[in-house]
């Protein structure tokens, strides 16, 4: 069971490249740096592949035969992956790196790279990657805590996050103080909290939709 957890944990990063010179010169870079890498020649291989869900990121070629780095980037984006993009061309320019930028790349750099500029920047993106899975795990352990709620402990959730007081949890939800303070404390038992300022932070760190549902 270690050793399949140790294999999720370890970064993978993915190379879109048309020119094959390009991909088999950066998967030898990666791995002499200890980086597993996986190569593909068109950003439609990439879609059509059955990669493992593990840390990493993209690096991305701009133009290619067929859909462009950029594309790929709206495309991900679209469909709700964020997984960090470095992109690596011979063909930028000024615009093309603001929109690649302004769309969260991790950098955007220009051939010939030196090794070293792109192993920091691949580096960041699978910091960057890292980061957001433990906070998207997170978000999830807060998201079945949340459910476990009763609808009314779920409202003094709300109020009390709010930084309402306990008289003023009672007066607005028509109960007496306490039962405000059993349902209190039966919300931080639940979400496994023992001070009310965890209890907000768990509050601002569950998705939008489950705040506003608790009315």
């Amino acid at each position: 069971m270690n050793g399949l957890i140790a294999d999720e944990d370890r970064p993978l990063v993915v190379i879109v490249d048309d020119d094959e010179a390009v991909r088999t010169s950066l998967e030898e870079l990666m791995l002499s740096v200890g980086i597993e890498a996986a190569a593909f020649g068109s950003t439609r291989e990439l879609l059509e592949a059955d990669l493992p869900e593990r840390p990493g990121c993209l690096v991305l070629d701009v133009r290619m035969p067929g859909s462009s780095g950029l594309d790929l980037q709206q495309h991900l984006a679209a469909t709700g992956n964020s997984k960090p993009i470095v992109f690596l061309t011979g063909h930028g320019d000024i615009p093309m790196t603001v929109q690649a930028m302004k769309a969260g790349a991790v950098d955007f750099l220009t051939k010939p790279v030196r090794d070293q500029s792109l192993l920091d920047a691949v580096t960041a993106g699978i910091e960057r990657d890292v980061a957001q899975r433990a906070d998207a795990r997170l978000m999830k352990e807060y998201a079945d805590r949340h459910a476990a709620l009763t609808p009314r402990e779920r409202q003094v959730f709300r109020l009390v996050a709010q930084g309402r007081l306990n008289k003023q949890v009672a007066f607005e939800l028509g109960i007496t103080e306490v039962t405000v303070k059993l349902h209190r404390s039966s919300v931080m038992k639940k979400m496994e909290v023992s001070t009310i300022g965890e209890l907000i932070r768990v509050w601002n760190t569950l998705p939008p939709s489950l705040r506003e549902r608790a009315t």
